[in-house]
């Protein structure tokens, strides 16, 4: 059901233009929060909420981490609307929700990001953190699907809040944390494996094989693609979602932008391919580089700085160009003291980077990124 919550917009901002931002994740949320007094913006989103994702990881093991990394929208957009609703259509004015509002545009920004259900309140959200950790306590044995930095984490958050569980994690790959140096893949094995996590490697799970001894409760059995049997009480995927794009695949304005993976293919202003009045960022492009949070602001700020510009009768010679991130330090934190860290000379693991990054998960950072005060709750 589509919800709609609105601040009336200051003048200084109606003059300026009308901004649709579609997606409350990572890059549409700083967008909103960066324009709102700038332009008229309204943030389309499923959701009522901004989620830190790196940060959804530790709220399973503790739930109440979520009160801070879980954000109502309303909380830093407080002269702008939100339409708690999905995208379904676009013409080169409009964006249509799944309930027939059209919201009419003079600037679009897409931050839609991976498509996967999530609740659609912060009160939902926690009390899926708390359902998490019900199965996480029940369980003596559970199954990791996945080695990339999602798995890893989690098998990190586990084993350090739960010594006693036995984890074990599976991973398709040769190695675990594809994205980072094979020095750094190194030590995170080893740092699992002495935690007493099995890993297996160059093996897949197969969930349609799954069986039990009850159809209700009891452990299952999992068939992997060496035809190894794996018995435990419980799994979680930490696999790739899809993009978000099936439904711009099917709109006549933006079909053609997509490219074979499904994102949109941008300039180096982050405009989409062949508009000029429509931006994309986030996940959903097809900058070739690393999909993390972090490049996700880096792309928000340079939207927002271009619609910025054209809005107040800026040149578009003066725009900001977007640079792909290649930056060599990459942090993986492995439970709430440790972390490996690529840096650009040199690889470390333990309480050194796990100060940079696994105590707070950068979640008084992203807070103040929203103008909001790292350690309160609003809502």
């Amino acid at each position: 059901m589509e919800s709609s919550s609105r601040q009336q917009p200051s003048e200084s901002s109606r003059r300026n233009g009308r901004v649709v931002v579609v997606g409350g994740g990572v890059a549409g949320s700083l967008v909103a929060k960066t324009l709102q007094f700038t332009a008229d913006v309204t943030l389309v989103d499923p959701k009522e909420y901004f989620e830190i994702p790196w940060a959804s990881l530790r709220s399973m093991v503790e739930p109440a981490f979520g009160e801070r990394s879980v954000i109502n929208h309303r909380d830093y957009l407080t002269n702008g609307r939100i339409v708690t609703s999905r995208a379904v259509d676009i013409t080169n004015t409009e964006v249509l929700t799944a309930e027939g509002r059209r919201i009419t545009y003079d600037y679009l920004v897409i931050a839609a990001g991976h498509d996967h259900p999530m609740p659609a309140t912060k009160a939902g959200k926690l009390r899926e953190y708390e359902a998490e950790l019900q199965r996480i306590e029940a369980a003596r044995s559970i199954l990791i699907i996945g080695g990339g930095p999602v798995g890893v984490e989690l098998a990190g958050e586990i084993v350090t809040d739960f010594p006693e569980k036995k984890i074990t994690l599976v991973h398709s790959g040769s190695r675990l944390l594809e994205f980072i140096g094979p020095k750094a893949s190194r030590k995170a094995l080893k740092w699992l494996r002495l935690k007493g996590v099995d890993v297996k490697l160059d093996q897949a799970v197969d969930l349609s094989s799954i069986s039990s001894s009850s159809a209700e409760a009891g452990p299952k059995t999992y068939n992997t693609s060496t035809q190894e049997s794996i018995e435990v009480d419980c799994h979680f995927l930490c696999t790739g979602k899809p993009v978000a794009s099936e439904w711009l695949k099917k709109t006549q304005l933006l079909k053609d932008s997509l490219d074979l993976d499904g994102r949109l293919i941008v300039d180096q202003f982050m405009r989409v391919k062949g508009q000029d009045n429509i931006y994309a960022i986030g996940d959903i492009t097809n900058v070739r580089e690393i999909k993390q949070g972090y490049v996700a602001q880096k792309h928000a700020e340079v939207a927002s700085k271009n619609l910025k510009l054209l809005m107040e009768g800026g040149r578009e010679s003066k725009m900001a160009i977007y640079v792909p991130q290649t930056k060599k330090k990459k942090i993986v934190s492995l439970g709430r003291r440790d972390a490996v860290a690529q840096f650009s000379h040199t690889t470390v693991i333990g309480l050194v980077p796990g100060l940079i990054k696994s105590k707070d998960l950068f979640v008084s950072k992203t807070r103040k990124l929203l103008g909001l005060r790292p350690d309160v709750v609003c809502s």
